[in-house]
């Protein structure tokens, strides 16, 4: 829900511009990116996760502040690598078994050769994403070939501006041209223009700061702080792997992941619009109080080493997965 009329502005200092749009626009926007979390959601491969290690992101995060990108470039990269990666091994892995069988090949060495057809490409996979990724950033750096072909260079690799060529078009098709994904920052931010058009005033450009800290944090210890979001949920710290396999919607849904985010930027920065704040996001996305609670719980108690906020965290009658998108009215 977006209130019709803006309220004040939430700062005068430069920085992020929270309430320059119409109530209307807000809400059309959050209303199709609800409905694109949604889909994702509802199609979402079990493989989903399996390319956002730690050792992954960093590596893309290292890389976007050596090459000055956005931060929404870096998540971008990260997730087009994701997605990239997944729909690759499908492919390939298909293509495998048809081999096999068509061929009387040992199914060995077909593996083998898919393998280290992965492992042979992938950093170039992942730089080709991190150009993809830098052009739909038009007012900062983009990832010219020539840089991209320094940096492969650095590390001993020997493409052709040719083959970085073929690599970006490689990713292109292998996603069907489907790249311009909604990061989680996106979430964020618009979540943060509803949450100032509804009257909540908070301090926006250090908030928003803190926000992009703690997405880096949660995309940098995501297994960790997501295992123990799922023993909150289920009360028990041994969980079967079915409830690992069913928790999965929970680990992709950037909405959850962003109303988290805001509620624990807003609980370290400015606590006493902590409650309000989790309120408004309650009333905005559908997604209950209760998994709001959970997640920055989660989050802080890696951050802190501590089960803070422990005063508001009581037992798990609702779990996280529960919270979902409504339609707005």
């Amino acid at each position: 829900m977006v209130s019709p009329e803006p309220a004040q502005s939430w700062s005068h200092e430069p920085g992020p511009v929270f309430s320059g749009v119409t109530a209307e626009v807000i809400e059309d926007a959050l209303i199709h990116l609800a409905t694109e979390n949604e889909q994702y959601l509802g199609e979402l491969p079990w493989q989903a996760g399996a390319f956002k290690g730690a050792r992954i992101v960093e590596f893309i995060f290292i890389l976007s502040e050596k090459w000055h990108l956005d931060q929404s470039t870096k998540y971008q990269a990260v997730e087009l690598l994701e997605r990239f990666m997944i729909r690759q091994v499908e492919q390939l892995c298909e293509s495998c078994r048809r081999g096999v069988g068509s061929h009387g090949q040992g199914p060995g060495s077909s593996w083998r050769s898919v393998r280290d057809q992965i492992v042979n490409t992938f950093v170039l996979r992942l730089v080709s994403c991190m150009q993809l990724a830098s052009k739909f950033s038009l007012h900062y750096t983009r990832v010219t070939s020539d840089r991209a072909l320094k940096f492969l260079q650095s590390l001993k690799y020997s493409y052709t501006k040719q083959e970085l060529l073929e690599s970006e078009l490689a990713v292109l098709n292998t996603l069907n041209f489907h790249i311009n994904i909604s990061t989680p920052l996106a979430y964020v931010e618009l979540l943060l223009e509803v949450l100032g058009h509804n009257g909540c005033l908070l301090p926006a450009k250090p908030l928003h700061q803190v926000c992009v800290q703690l997405m880096d944090f949660c995309y940098l210890t995501r297994d960790t702080i997501y295992d123990t979001l799922l023993k909150i949920a289920i009360e028990n710290f041994t969980p079967s792997k079915l409830q690992v396999a069913k928790f999965l919607t929970v680990k992709e849904d950037f909405m959850l992941l962003a109303v988290g985010i805001i509620s624990t930027g807003v609980f370290i920065l400015s606590p006493g619009h902590w409650e309000q704040v989790v309120e408004h996001l309650n009333c905005i996305t559908g997604i209950t109080t209760q998994s709001i609670l959970e997640f920055s719980y989660a989050v802080l108690r890696h951050i802190l080493g501590s089960a803070t906020p422990e005063q508001h965290h009581e037992s798990c009658g609702t779990k996280a997965s529960e919270g979902r998108i409504v339609p707005l009215r």
